[in-house]
């Protein structure tokens, strides 16, 4: 089992100074791994102030050594698959390869789709998610690439350099009953159940055994109120803990210290 602090970079935790402290705090403490959540926006009755979690996560990249890092999740629905291929291989290439890159269909609970004009629908949103995957692999090769999709079209690009391991591991997001996500995460690296309780969790990582055939090598990532020691029966990897929306640093080093104990 690994453990990680999760971070939501809202309120004092915008600071990313201080996002920068509590990362090395942790590195130097041993958890594994320090990840971000990622909006633009959030609900009314959550801090205004946001920081950029792919500016916050180059200056983590910088300042630790072995922690893994990474955004948990980066919807690819308000990004382009272009700029996100650049801002991951710099982020993994600056790190030595310590990037998992979290993906998911994003959310509007703080407006940040519709405020925008952003895709709301689900499905179009999901298939904007699968064509944005394939780009992004297209994009990391450092081949020569094409694509003329429904969603993008790349017409024949060749980006370097490439990742670090020649490609970035992949954690998928799924909430509640969901199974098509838990899917879509099977054929991947990785599974971040969100919103679950532990019996929900159970028939996501049995339903990603069945699509793989065995868990050997795949990620199930869940929040520590989630899941306690019992989780690796379950098939969790990582152990996740950290501050709510508009906590302060105080409250993180608490969760980190629950992580470590």
């Amino acid at each position: 089992m690994r453990h990680a602090l999760f971070l939501p970079p809202f309120g004092e935790l915008s600071d990313i100074s201080l996002l920068v402290e509590l990362a090395q705090e942790a590195e130097e403490e041993g958890l594994d791994g320090v990840f971000l959540w990622d909006h633009v926006m959030r609900p009314p009755s959550e801090p205004v102030e946001i920081a950029d979690t792919w500016v916050a996560l180059t200056a983590i990249a910088q300042a630790t050594e072995r922690v893994v890092i990474g955004p948990l999740v980066t919807p690819i629905t308000r990004r382009r698959p272009q700029k996100l291929a650049r801002e991951t291989v710099s982020v993994d290439r600056l790190s030595g390869g310590r990037l998992v890159l979290g993906l998911g269909l994003g959310v509007d609970s703080g407006r940040e789709l519709t405020a925008f004009g952003e895709i709301v629908d689900a499905r179009h949103r999901g298939r904007r998610l699968d064509e944005g995957v394939a780009v992004l692999q297209g994009l990391w090769s450092g081949a020569p690439f094409t694509h003329d999709g429904e969603e993008f079209t790349v017409d024949d690009v060749t980006f370097q350099p490439t990742p670090v391991h020649g490609s970035i591991p992949m954690w998928f997001a799924a909430r509640g009953d969901a199974t098509r996500p838990v899917r879509r995460a099977a054929r991947h690296q990785g599974l971040f159940p969100v919103d679950v309780d532990r019996d929900q969790l159970a028939r996501m990582t049995e339903l990603v055994h069945a699509e793989r055939g065995s868990l050997e090598g795949f990620d199930v990532v869940a929040l520590g109120h989630v899941v306690g020691d019992e989780a690796a029966d379950i098939g969790v990897t990582w152990r996740l803990g950290g501050p709510g929306p508009g906590d302060g640093p105080d409250v993180a080093r608490e969760r980190m210290r629950q992580l470590r104990g």
